[in-house]
């Protein structure tokens, strides 16, 4: 029987990360995967998908190089091969996690790993072959999956998930989405990109809910000029499937609409994967399909730890990093500082992109600050006008007492990689004024956020 300081069920972003940061610590580790190493995350989300997308975009290059005094003969979509690309590309990271861990003396265990009693865990092979294995300590981390929805259960052919959507046989001509969260938005963009005619369907009364509301605003906007039908305040009641096709019932303000689609993507947010893990058995507390932890991610069970998907807090990759950090150098004695997650960033990577940190403006006002806000359009910006990429905007948040960077808010090109401004100014407690006179580089995209700061503070020059 194999003993170990560490096991870690699953090797997503949260237990690989883990996994390699306890090796770093001196702990004896082990990984139980039942599929591919890098979880979903890796193989059929954060990774695949920005692949997808960048086919999108290199094609909506080559549609508007004209635009940019180039000329290029006919383009088409080759469907197969973008799909045979994204799933090389998702093939290659998973076999660089593999290195990783042969670097740091990682002991790979393949199975369906689940809790058999303190300090144990049993490991099911793909062969059916059980076998046991020890440890001081063991962190679940075992993801998440696609939520479904009663009256929209996933079949794999016509109403689909995630998964499928990213590799698919043939592309659909007619597309309807369902949710418009970061999943749903992405692959709407993706879908509409490369030539199918796509309906998205929101319950809330505006796209990306969670965001600020110009944000949604301007998506909004966006997508309708691509030719997008979005359709908010509304809600599928019901997917016939017996033809050839899809009929989507969808129960709006105005009454029941109905639309043919070849498929529907449900996108309706993550389900956590808790079953057969154990927990019932061992004791381990949850409350509404989450793991109950403390802030080092220790449950209500000695020796055992949950991070990632199955915790509270945004099911996000960069979340489950860190949180599996945090608990093993818990676990290894050090003394790290509780996840603040309040400041963490969210990105969602369709076309124009968005990112946000910390309050909206909403938000700000609900929780009694008095704010400044600043607003600056990426149509004023220089690099933008030399890109082609004028949509969009920066939109910070401050405290008008002490200046405190309360929030921020973008949409447009590059914007999920300037988002760590602010996530860095505020974990240093920057103020807004400290903003307005660090001296941003031009002509950049990234100066937007110095602009809209000058904004808020009646100082902008260039709007």
């Amino acid at each position: 029987m194999a003993t170990y300081d560490l096991l870690v069920i699953g090797s997503g972003p949260g237990g690989y990360v883990a996994a390699i940061r306890a090796s770093q610590l001196g702990l004896k580790v082990g990984v139980i995967e039942k599929e591919s190493l890098g979880g979903i995350c890796l193989n059929w989300g954060c990774i695949p998908t920005k692949a997808l997308l960048k086919s999108a975009q290199v094609f909506e290059y080559v549609q508007h190089a004209k635009e940019y005094g180039i000329e290029v003969g006919a383009s088409k979509i080759n469907f197969g091969e973008i799909i045979n690309r994204s799933r090389n590309v998702a093939g290659g990271m998973s076999k660089g996690i593999e290195f990783l861990f042969k670097k740091n003396k990682i002991d790979k265990i393949m199975g369906f790993g689940k809790l058999a009693g303190k300090g144990k865990v049993e490991v099911t092979a793909q062969d059916g072959k059980k076998e046991i294995y020890e440890a001081k300590n063991i962190i679940l981390a075992t993801g998440g999956r696609a939520r479904e929805l009663p009256n929209l259960p996933i079949d794999g052919k016509k109403i689909i998930e995630y998964r499928k959507a990213m590799s698919l046989e043939t592309q659909p001509k007619k597309m309807v989405v369902v949710g418009s969260g970061a999943i749903g938005v992405e692959f709407a963009y993706l879908y509409n990109s490369i030539g199918t005619e796509v309906t998205v369907v929101e319950f809330m009364d505006r796209i990306v809910p969670v965001e600020d509301k110009d944000v949604s605003k301007e998506l909004e906007r966006q997508y309708k000029k691509k030719g997008i039908k979005v359709m908010t305040s509304s809600e599928v009641t019901k997917v016939d499937t017996s033809g050839t096709g899809c009929k989507v019932t969808i129960k709006t303000k105005k009454g029941e609409e109905i639309i043919e689609c070849d498929v529907v993507l449900s996108a309706v947010g993550v389900s956590t994967n808790l079953e057969g893990i154990g927990l019932e058995s061992t004791g381990i507390k949850t409350e509404k399909g989450k793991v109950v932890v403390d802030d080092f991610y220790k449950t209500s069970v000695d020796g055992v730890y949950a991070i990632g998907d199955i915790v509270h807090g945004p099911a996000l990759a960069h979340v489950a990093s860190a949180e599996g950090i945090i608990c093993v150098e818990k676990i290894a004695g050090h003394h790290p500082e509780p996840l603040n997650y309040g400041n963490i960033p969210g990105c969602t990577y369709c076309q124009p992109e968005i990112s946000s940190v910390g309050m909206t403006e909403a938000q700000a006002k609900e929780a009694g600050y008095e704010i400044k806000v600043g607003k600056f359009p990426f149509s004023a910006s220089g690099k933008a006008s030399a890109a082609g990429a004028k949509e969009g905007f920066v939109k910070v948040i401050f405290d008008a007492k002490y200046g405190e960077w309360l929030g921020a808010h973008m949409i447009g090109a590059n914007v999920t990689e300037m988002i760590a401004e602010a996530v860095v100014a505020r974990k240093l407690e920057t103020t807004g004024m400290d903003i307005v006179k660090s001296v941003h580089p031009h002509p950049t995209m990234s100066e937007a956020v110095m602009e809209a700061a000058a904004a808020a503070y009646g100082e902008v020059i260039h709007i």
